[in-house]
């Protein structure tokens, strides 16, 4: 099997390992590496240029790549975008809301609803909160 193939077997597994595991962003960047050592084989760079590239690339990528994934997982809720904004949020029900649907305007938008607790069921008028957005389905408890 050829060195780059190992290399290529090396990075899919890591890049597995990373998506298995929540939070700790080590085996991503270890995957990036092993692609860029992929890569120095498949160019014919020899048989020590891969491991000096994969240890060059590990290191760096886990110096800078790291710190800034770290951030962001740990990113207040105020600076948040899009459907994560609105998690942890105030909801008004408009419709009735249950484990099959209702409606909720949150921060003046009207969203489909469902109820975040199989058995509860909400009234119009009452105040929610917002637990999950699932697509364009707001995931409400009271």
């Amino acid at each position: 099997m050829p060195g780059w193939a190992i290399w290529l077997i090396i990075a899919a597994a890591l890049a597995a390992g990373e998506v298995a595991t929540s939070g700790l962003f080590i085996l991503g960047p270890l995957a990036v590496a092993a692609l860029l050592a992929a890569i120095a084989s498949a160019v014919g760079l020899g048989i020590l240029a891969p491991f000096i590239v994969f240890i060059a690339a590990a290191l760096g990528s886990l110096w800078i790549l790291r710190p800034i994934a770290r951030r962001h997982v740990r990113m207040p809720a105020a600076m948040r975008s899009g459907t994560a904004a609105l998690v942890g949020g105030r909801a008004l029900v408009l419709q009735r809301v249950d484990a099959h649907g209702g409606q909720v305007k949150i921060g003046g938008e009207v969203w489909s609803a469902r109820a975040f607790f199989d058995e509860q069921v909400i009234e119009p008028g009452s105040n929610v909160e917002v637990a999950k957005i699932e697509g364009a389905t707001a995931l409400v408890f009271e």
